[in-house]
């Protein structure tokens, strides 16, 4: 028969506290939770929000150790991942690894018709050239290589219009029709949700920058020029104050950059005739002879 053992009140506030890396709080053993692979410890909570903003955020489907500085590069397990999340979260979680999968796999690929969204195996053999696929799901016959409906003897076109899925219009421009909440990324094709949020979309694959409406490229828009005309004009989702408060704050990060160059540069210029009368002075003392 074990008899418990009275603790006290002092003993127990002699216990060692852990730091956390992410907030840099201190905590009881308790309170904390090692990963497994790399053994690095942080705070049960902020390890918690970290692996479900990206989960929900989708910008992982494996999950690395927060510390940058991870001398083992660390993973989370998906047992740990089960453990600190809903099971709602949990699922998306396993959503996402599925989608990366099928991403990955050369022998996969999403079925493009509009309302179907099964699997479909390609052949190994041929890979690298077009080939008819069936899907199992909606007996649709497409092209391996564009997705679109299978043309036997004739090459893909280049510019393949992107294949919308359900709810979704076939025209870019069409802005009222078009509400659907998932479309694929115009420049690598994979599906993108869109849950909530701004009509500014970036591809979590490719991290192409797009506009959703009517999927014309954001890569260099830093101001969202897009949106004051046009038909996507004021469909960015943010009221005309935020944009502004866009605009000026990029505007003064490059504006800081211009005033400290400007700044700096007479500095640079009178430092210019000392650095270079060093030079010389230790090119001219190679030169001398050693003496004798």
């Amino acid at each position: 028969m074990t008899t418990a053992r009275y603790r006290p009140t002092w003993d127990l506030a002699l216990d060692p506290l852990v730091s956390c890396k992410l907030c840099l709080g201190e905590y009881p053993v308790e309170q904390m939770t090692t990963i497994a692979q790399c053994q690095c410890i942080f705070c049960t909570l902020c390890l918690k929000q970290y692996v479900e903003l990206l989960i929900k955020e989708g910008l992982e489907t494996a999950i690395s150790c927060p510390d940058a500085a991870c001398p083992k590069q660390g993973h989370l397990q998906e047992n740990e991942i089960e453990c600190m999340v809903a099971a709602e979260i949990m699922q998306r979680y396993k959503k996402l690894q599925f989608e990366r999968e099928v991403l990955l796999d050369p022998c996969r690929t999403w079925c493009p018709a509009s309302s179907c969204q099964a699997v479909c195996q390609l052949q190994e053999m041929g890979l690298q050239t077009p080939q008819l696929v069936q899907c199992k799901a909606c007996d649709m016959e497409f092209c391996s290589a564009c997705k679109a409906s299978w043309h036997p003897g004739k090459g893909c076109q280049d510019s393949m219009p992107v294949t919308f899925l359900p709810g979704e219009t076939s025209s870019a421009f069409k802005m009222e029709e078009d509400d659907a909440p998932i479309k694929r990324c115009p420049k690598c094709k994979v599906y993108i949700e869109r849950d909530e949020g701004c009509a500014q979309m970036m591809c979590k694959n490719c991290k192409h920058a797009f506009c959703w409406y009517c999927l014309e490229s954001l890569d260099d828009d830093f101001l969202l020029i897009h949106y004051d005309k046009g038909p996507c004009r004021n469909k960015l989702g943010h009221s005309r104050a935020s944009v502004i408060w866009h605009r000026t704050q990029v505007v003064g990060i490059f504006a800081g950059f211009g005033l400290l160059l400007l700044v700096a540069s007479p500095f640079l210029l009178l430092a210019t005739p000392f650095v270079l009368c060093c030079k010389c002075k230790c090119s001219k003392g190679d030169d001398d002879p050693l003496p004798t």
